[in-house]
């Protein structure tokens, strides 16, 4: 039989769940602009009808329902958008930074411009051409001299700014690599807390939502695989379990060998080290995670790291050197170098008003001077480039005229305007001065508007599922406002069941049962 408190256990039932249901949007709703946050929701589940299904069960028509109660408190996310937002934010970091690299190399460059390269070479050609029409003039000799020196200053600058980028980016790197150990030691800390509750049979949606944010900033530093320990038997249904993160290369496959940052079964983090080559601080030499030791042709897992590591530069197994700034610098150096050989070699076939007389041959007109020669080329020539003393203490070291020893003739002048116009092997294949210069500054331009373009592309599909994202996860003001107002009112329905079921017990109790009186 069923008891006479039935109604009231079940309006109790049903008053305690509602009131879990609006907790539940008071929480959703305090945190509607908490990052990170998903909205949680109570799965109502009906108790156990009476009676059970027995031997010995009451002989009634039917079941008679129980009430209700909260059978679980879960958050509404899909795992599908995260695992697609990790890769875009992967994408995105890489070509952001590398975009940012790319951007500020071309206002090193100032191309086309005035104040670039190319413009002050020209003027210097121009004051050759000019002192081919006047080689004893004393003015023009000196407007070559100062020329040349600017050609100097600005491969010095150019030289200097880029290895000043490097260094920046070098830092930018060891920061990145702190961010990504940092990021791995809190989710293995998140590891060990929601290890301590799910056994209990509890979920913590909360850790789960924490873990999720680092596990996305994580995403967008290198790219990764996030898989999830079996959780014990004790455990509710819906608990994730310990999260084990691996670094996986652009195609989602491990890397080799297997490089795990977090390893959730052994509640233990691997860190991330970048090892710089002992010649060059600048050039990163290979990248450990643990004891394990990658070369860079190995560690090919993409994001913010990887794209730093590219725009600095790196040794790969060649032992070449490669890198967005590297590969910059070692252009100026060649281009440097064959401006200098070309130069100095007209410079000393020609005659200058000191060796008319004396048939002696005319310096230099460029130093090599602190630079190491390489493979033909002047390693560092760029960022030491400068006119030698003998012409900077006297201008009549210039060799204007041929061999034909005449002070009036200029033709060596003009020769010597004529370098940027000769071909050199070193250059490449039917390469001058101009067009190699042109084709480098061209190339940066493209590379710089590919990664750009790149970038935006990446941040607008990043953008795209994240929206998708949190149409799903977010907190909707309005739709919690509407379950508040549906729990309110379910709520105090079911206190007036209580009072209902209170009404017909009074009238059982006080006012049935008045034989004998």
């Amino acid at each position: 039989m069923v008891s006479t408190f039935h109604g009231l256990e079940v309006a109790k039932r049903g008053l305690f769940t509602q009131q879990s249901a609006l907790y539940t949007t008071g929480h959703n709703i305090a945190n509607a602009n908490t990052p990170g946050y998903t909205r949680q929701r109570v799965n109502f589940e009906q108790t156990s009808p009476f009676p059970a299904a027995s031997r010995n069960r009451a002989e009634i028509p039917g079941q008679i329902g129980t009430g209700v109660q909260a059978g679980s408190i879960e958050r509404v996310r899909t795992q599908f958008l995260d695992d697609q937002y990790r890769g875009e934010n992967n994408r995105s970091g890489y070509y952001e930074a590398m975009s940012n690299a790319m951007s500020r190399l071309e206002q090193v460059m100032n191309e086309p411009s005035d104040n670039g390269l190319a413009k002050t070479m020209d003027r210097f050609w121009q004051s050759l051409q000019d002192l081919s029409v006047n080689p004893e003039d004393s003015g023009a000799r000196s407007v070559v001299r100062q020329r040349g020196k600017a050609v100097a200053e600005t491969f010095n600058y150019l030289a200097n700014t880029i290895t000043t980028l490097q260094k920046d980016v070098k830092n930018e790197t060891d920061v990145t690599t702190k961010e990504i150990n940092s990021l791995a030691s809190q989710i293995n800390s998140i590891n060990k807390q929601i290890s301590e509750v799910e056994p209990h049979g509890y979920v913590p949606n909360d850790l789960y939502d924490e873990r999720d944010r680092l596990i996305d900033q994580l995403s967008g530093l290198a790219n990764i695989d996030v898989s999830y320990e079996e959780t014990p038997s004790s455990a509710d249904p819906l608990a994730m379990g310990k999260a084990t993160i691996s670094l996986v290369d652009e195609n989602g496959q491990a890397l080799t060998p297997k490089a795990t940052l977090v390893d959730g079964a052994q509640n233990t983090v691997q860190e991330v080290k970048v090892n710089y080559s002992t010649d060059n601080p600048a050039l990163v030499s290979s990248v450990s995670v643990g004891s394990t030791n990658y070369t860079m042709d190995e560690f090919s897992s993409p994001g913010k790291l990887r794209a730093l590591m590219d725009v600095s530069g790196y040794e790969n197994s060649a032992g070449e050197t490669v890198g967005v700034y590297s590969n910059m610098l070692h252009n100026l150096d060649t281009m440097a170098t064959s401006f200098v050989n070309q130069f100095n070699s007209v410079q000393q076939s020609g005659e200058s008003l000191n060796t008319l007389d004396n048939n002696d041959t005319p310096p230099a007109f460029f130093s090599l001077a602190g630079s190491t020669l390489k493979d033909g080329v002047q390693v560092g020539l760029s960022a030491s480039l400068d006119i030698t003393d003998a012409i900077k203490n006297d201008l009549d070291n210039i060799a204007a005229s041929d061999a034909s020893a005449l002070a009036g003739n200029g033709d060596n002048a003009q020769a010597l305007a004529d370098v940027k116009e000769q071909n050199d092997p070193l250059l490449g294949e039917e390469t001058n001065l101009n067009s190699f210069y042109e084709a480098l500054i061209g190339g940066m331009a493209v590379d710089a508007q590919e990664a750009s373009r790149l970038s935006n592309n990446s941040q607008t599909l990043r953008q795209s599922v994240e929206e998708s994202r949190m149409s799903v996860s977010s907190v909707s003001l309005d739709e919690e406002m509407t379950n508040m107002i549906k729990y309110q009112h379910a709520y105090n329905a079911a206190a007036r069941n209580i009072t209902a079921v209170d009404e017909m017990i009074d009238r059982i109790i006080n006012q049935m049962g008045r034989v004998g009186r």
